[in-house]
């Protein structure tokens, strides 16, 4: 743990309990937050993935991409 981390762990646990009730439930909301984001490019992933595997959609070369960029501007 960095000194850093150290003195805010120290500042919060002298806080009184209903404060660091309340910031705890913020920190851990946060990371639900982070978890459902995980969730969701997993799933967005796999659906790509499903796509490529079922013939839906094709891949580009770079390339090919970088030329159609060059076309367009």
């Amino acid at each position: 743990m960095t000194p850093r981390v150290e003195r805010i762990e120290a500042e919060l646990l002298d806080l009184p309990t209903e404060d660091r009730a309340r910031i705890a439930e913020r920190l851990i909301a946060s990371l639900d937050q982070d978890a459902e984001s995980d969730t969701a490019w997993r799933a967005e992933v796999e659906r790509r993935l499903a796509d490529l595997d079922g013939g839906t959609v094709g891949t580009v070369s770079l390339d090919e991409t970088i030329s159609e960029i060059e076309r367009s501007l």
